[in-house]
């Protein structure tokens, strides 16, 4: 029997289409918004900064401000847990008359902020960092002028922040990466007409006057996907139809080690969206036989998210699956390569650190235990999928904290498995 999911509206595409209305002329609409912690905290920052969103269910109604238009704060910029919203409208302050000073709570004010300070103040910004590296983070902003900047890690984040203010500054920018992270910024910008070349892992942005505010549609989350698709590979005689997702190839990493690994997983593409971002159905089915693989540096821009269900994956393959290259997991919402390795101990996997990955050896044996999330979503939902399949008995101390990406996670989780 087929089990049709619908996964919540991507998080990364929310974010920016939130900012992205805010920063133009008119007023635009967003449909299958997420509706969650994280993008509401996007929204709360635009509008203490002047902008009104009106939301009902799943549709934002955006009344832009114009580039560089948006209202000195009256008070702090709350950014709650979210990392995207804090360093992408970091960016797009810096390109303000007016300083603002970020915060968030405890797992967010942890997270490195230097990485983004540093492009920021290159282009002429002056940034604050309170405690060295995290929040609270007062950005003072300026004239920004152009820069080219190289970035040490593959970050979607720090790229954005870059794109964005210099955007918002109407000057053209140059950004390299060691390896091409996820592109949402750079679509959906070419989508309202803004100047944007690729020339492999270098990204340049053109000077855009004005932004139009366009109606978008935010398609459905890969990395929510992810969770079926990998409880379709290891539940018996499992089918989940996923429609209306995201498959853009800088998103697509999991679907191609899961295929590696054994397990029958099919993606149709349907169509496109207003932002340029490719949309379709992804099919899963059990899996006749799981096996472990190496999972290597070049791949894991385009899967950082997730690695937490792979690795839950891979407790049930046949053999070790190694990741290598993902020492950006340690600054997430908790540690996710210790916080993943711990629980899978705790709860009977074969499991080890790495100083950039893991090592997990995969067995048939039931999985019983309680896990501790650090309130991070990814974990919650990873361990509640292996809790999940016959045999297994796992508690999730926090199973509410999924409510930052996937509010409606558990429920879902429920219907494919009853």
């Amino acid at each position: 029997m087929t089990t049709t999911i619908h996964v919540p509206g991507d998080k990364s595409i929310s974010h920016r289409a939130l900012m992205l209305g805010a920063l133009a002329d008119g007023v635009g609409t967003v449909d299958n918004l997420l509706r969650s912690a994280d993008v509401d905290s996007t929204a709360s920052v635009l509008r203490t900064l002047g902008v009104r969103i009106d939301v009902e269910g799943s549709r934002a109604t955006v009344h832009g401000l114009g580039l560089g238009r948006l209202a000195a704060p009256a008070s702090p910029l709350d950014c709650g847990n979210s990392g995207t919203t804090t360093r992408l409208m970091a960016g797009i302050v810096a390109a303000h008359p007016f300083a603002a000073t970020f915060v968030g709570d405890a797992s967010l004010s942890r997270r490195p902020m230097r990485r983004v300070a540093e492009p920021l103040e290159a282009m002429g910004a002056r940034v604050a960092l309170d405690s060295g590296d995290g929040l609270p983070m007062i950005v003072q902003g300026a004239s920004l002028h152009s820069i080219g900047w190289t970035t040490r890690t593959a970050s979607a984040q720090i790229k954005s922040a870059i794109l964005l203010a210099a955007l918002t500054a109407r000057v053209p920018v140059t950004v390299t990466e060691p390896r091409l992270s996820r592109d949402h910024t750079e679509r959906m910008l070419r989508g309202r007409g803004v100047e944007v070349t690729v020339d492999g892992t270098t990204i340049s942005l053109g000077v855009a006057q004005r932004l139009p505010a366009v109606p978008i549609v935010v398609p459905g989350d890969p990395s929510g996907a992810a969770f079926f698709v990998a409880l379709a590979a290891m539940y018996p005689a499992a089918e989940v139809r996923i429609p209306d997702v995201c498959l853009n190839p800088t998103r697509a990493g999991f679907i191609e080690v899961v295929r590696r690994m054994g397990a029958p997983v099919e993606s149709q593409d349907g169509s496109e969206t207003m932002g340029g971002e490719p949309v379709g159905t992804i099919i899963a089915r059990t899996a006749p036989h799981l096996r472990g693989v190496t999972v290597s540096g070049d791949e894991i821009p385009s899967m950082i998210d997730e690695v937490p269900i792979l690795a839950a994956l891979a407790a049930r393959a046949d053999g070790e699956t190694t990741v290598r290259g993902a020492g950006e997991l340690r600054v997430k919402e908790s540690d996710r390569i210790a916080a993943t390795v711990a629980n899978l101990r705790a709860v009977g996997a074969e499991a080890e650190e790495l100083d950039d990955g893991l090592v997990v050896r995969g067995s048939q044996r039931s999985l019983r235990g309680r896990v501790v999330t650090h309130g991070d979503h990814r974990l919650a939902m990873a361990f509640g999928v292996l809790g999940s399949l016959p045999g297994n008995d796992i508690v999730v101390d926090d199973p509410g904290c999924v409510a930052v990406s996937y509010p409606n996670f558990w429920d879902d989780l429920r219907r494919v498995t009853s």
